[in-house]
C-alpha cells in the first residue's frame, strides 16, 4: 500500500504535491552544530511541507537554549524534552511529537546532500519499501580522523556492509538514519528503548519480520565526523559490540559470521597469549593479526597521508580487539527481560 503519488506520475507533473515529512533530531550537547544542522534540513532541495521535531536530553552546555531559540524562530520547528538522555526515547519523543505520514531521523552533526529528503521519497514510492537510508560516508579532518574514515568504508573494517562501504542498490538488513513509512514504526511500536546501542539494526529487524522491507538507497549519502581519539574509538566500538551480543539473545539468528569474526580473533589471541610462557607456537595467533593487519593497511591506505597511514593499523586493532571485547564480555543481565507467561485461571484447569 502507498499513502502518497506513484514517483513515475509525479515525474511527469512537475507540479505534483510532495507529501509532508517530520525530521526527527535526537540532539545531547550540541550546541556547536545544532543550528547548522536543522538549517540543512530547513533548506533542504524538497518542495513538500516540512517539520523538524528536536528531542533534547539534559545536557551539558547551551543545547536546550539553541533549540528553543530555534523554534522560537521558524514554526516549522517543535522542541520536546528527553529527560533520560537515552537515544531511543529520544527518538520515541519526537516520533510522538510528529504528525506527518513519512518520518526522517537525522542526527544532530550529520551532513545532508540537498535531495537527501527527495531522493528518499522517491525510493520510498518506487520501491514500496518501509524504511529506506544510504550510506554513512565518514570523513575525517586529522590524521586520525582520516585513517577512521578510511577503517570505517573498508570491508578490513567493518566487513560487507552496504552503508559503510558502498554497493548496489536493494534489500538490506539495516541502512543509515532512515526515513520511514510512519505506518511501519506504529506496527513495530517503535524503537525499543532497552537497548541503548543497536537499536537502529534492531527496529529494522522488526520491520523486516513483520514483513515490511528495508532499502539500501546509496545516493543517500551522508557525511559523518569519526571520533576523534582512540580512546573515543575504543569506547564506541566496546559498546557497539556489547549491545550487539545483547540484540543477538533476543533475536535468535540474528548472529553471522562477519559478527563472529571479532570475537573470534580476540578469544584466539588471548589463547596465544596465554600458553606462549610454555608453548611459543602461541605467538603464531597474535603474531600472524598483528602481520594481516599491518598488510591490509598498506593495502587499504593508498591515497592517505603518511600521517593517517601510519595510524591505521592501529584504528583497525581498536576497532577489531574493542568490538570482540565488548562481544564476549557482554553481560547477561544487558539482556532484554523475556515477558513471565500468564499463570492459567484455576477454573481454566478443570474446564472440559
Amino acid at each position: 500500500m502507498k499513502p502518497f503519488p506513484d514517483s513515475r506520475q509525479a515525474s511527469q507533473n512537475p507540479a505534483r504535491n510532495w507529501p509532508p515529512i517530520s525530521v526527527i533530531m535526537p540532539v545531547l550537547n550540541e550546541e556547536r552544530h545544532l543550528r547548522d544542522a536543522v538549517r540543512q534540513v530547513l533548506e533542504q532541495d524538497y518542495e513538500g511541507p516540512l517539520e523538524v521535531v528536536i528531542s533534547v536530553g539534559p545536557s551539558h552546555d547551551r543545547t536546550q537554549e539553541v533549540a528553543d531559540a530555534i523554534a522560537a524562530a521558524d514554526r516549522r520547528v517543535v522542541v520536546v524534552p528527553n529527560p533520560t538522555g537515552r537515544t531511543p526515547n529520544a527518538l520515541n519523543a519526537a516520533i510522538a511529537a510528529s504528525r506527518n505520514p513519512i518520518i526522517a531521523r537525522v542526527d544532530g552533526h550529520a551532513i545532508l546532500p540537498r535531495d537527501y529528503l527527495r531522493t528518499a521519497v522517491e525510493t520510498l514510492e518506487q520501491t514500496g519499501a518501509d524504511n529506506v537510508g544510504g550510506i554513512m560516508a565518514a570523513e575525517g579532518i586529522t590524521p586520525f580522523e582520516q585513517a577512521v574514515a578510511c577503517a570505517m568504508t573498508s570491508r578490513i573494517g567493518v566487513g560487507n556492509a552496504r552503508f559503510h562501504t558502498g554497493g548496489e542498490a536493494g534489500p538490506a538488513d539495516t541502512v543509515y538514519l532512515g526515513v520511514f513509512r510512519r505506518s511501519a514504526l506504529d506496527r513495530v511500536g517503535g524503537y525499543d528503548e532497552h537497548f541503548l546501542r543497536a537499536q537502529d539494526w534492531e527496529m529494522n529487524h522488526r520491520i523486516r519480520e513483520t514483513g515490511g522491507l528495508v532499502w539500501f538507497q546509496p545516493r543517500m549519502r551522508v557525511t559523518y565526523r569519526p571520533r576523534p581519539n582512540v580512546r573515543a574509538l575504543a569506547k564506541q566500538y566496546f559498546h557497539y559490540g556489547r549491545w550487539r551480543r545483547v540484540v543477538s539473545r533476543t533475536h535468535q539468528g540474528t548472529i553471522n559470521l562477519r559478527y563472529l569474526a571479532p570475537p573470534a580473533a580476540v578469544a584466539a589471541m588471548a589463547l596465544g597469549l596465554v600458553v606462549s610462557p610454555f608453548f611459543w607456537p602461541g605467538l603464531i595467533i597474535p603474531g600472524g593479526y598483528l602481520a594481516a593487519i599491518l598488510a591490509g593497511s598498506v593495502l587499504t591506505g593508498r591515497g592517505l597521508s603518511g600521517a593517517a597511514l601510519v595510524r591505521l593499523p592501529l584504528v583497525y586493532a581498536a576497532m577489531h580487539i574493542s568490538w570482540g571485547t565488548g562481544f564476549l564480555t557482554s553481560p547477561p543481565k544487558l539482556s532484554k527481560p523475556r515477558p513471565k507467561p500468564e499463570r492459567a485461571r484455576l477454573e481454566d484447569l478443570f474446564e472440559d
